[in-house]
């Protein structure tokens, strides 16, 4: 019982603070929420952090303190990052200069979205003169922001083999990471892998659908 009287205090705590947070104007209008990711971040960040806080009740009190203490301190860390993404996407959409590149803040990290076409010719793992002067503005812009880790995720749709696409998949998945990495990104932060047909964002059967599937994603987390 006193357990959940804290996490409905903890829960009450991280609903204050939202409603107490300034509306952004460059917040997400698709949610019809008026929240920016800061204020989801901070949100995300007050209910975990409650809902430590009240199961560890360090005090042994009983009454919601911790819960409390939690929520606030996970409120301020959410939020930070949040702002941080916020800024690093607005930063990276007005650098890229091509509009079949598409950058996703998905909350609690950033997923640059790009397709077969702007990097690869059909089969190959080699980046095209265009990639990668898009790639080496990419690679500016984590530096620009040092404090995240980068995976780097290769995918292809489902024509072939599981074991060709697989193969295909891990090589520009290096490709693109090696890219990053000579544009200064430090190595220890980029790590890759391939998921070959396994994760298609649209159905395999048109060929505007499997266009869509063959595509890399650099996944950017801000470190804690």
């Amino acid at each position: 019982m006193k357990t959940r009287i804290s996490l409905l205090l903890a829960s009450a705590g991280a609903l204050a603070l939202t409603a107490c947070a300034p509306t952004d104007p460059y917040g997400d209008a698709t949610t019809g929420q008026g929240m920016n990711r800061a204020q989801q971040g901070a949100l995300a960040g007050a209910v975990v952090g409650g809902i430590l806080g009240a199961t560890r009740d360090s005090d042994k009190n009983g009454q919601g303190k911790d819960a409390i203490k939690g929520a606030i301190l996970g409120a301020a860390v959410g939020g930070v990052g949040g702002a941080i993404l916020d800024q690093q996407q607005k930063s990276l959409q007005q650098s890229l200069n091509n509009p079949n590149i598409r950058v996703v803040n998905n909350g609690n990290h950033l997923a640059v979205i790009m397709p077969e076409s702007t990097l690869f010719a059909t089969d190959s793992a080699a980046v095209g003169a265009q990639g990668q002067n898009d790639l080496y503005t990419i690679a500016r812009n984590l530096n620009q922001y040092p404090n995240s880790t980068i995976q780097v995720v290769g995918h292809t749709d489902s024509t072939g083999s599981a074991a060709y696409n697989q193969d295909l998949s891990e090589r520009r998945a290096r490709s693109v990471a090696g890219i990053l990495t000579a544009g200064g990104v430090s190595q220890g932060r980029v790590a890759t892998t391939g998921r070959g047909a396994s994760q298609p964002i649209t159905s395999n059967d048109t060929a505007a659908g499997r266009a869509q599937n063959r595509r890399v994603e650099i996944l950017i987390f801000p470190s804690r």
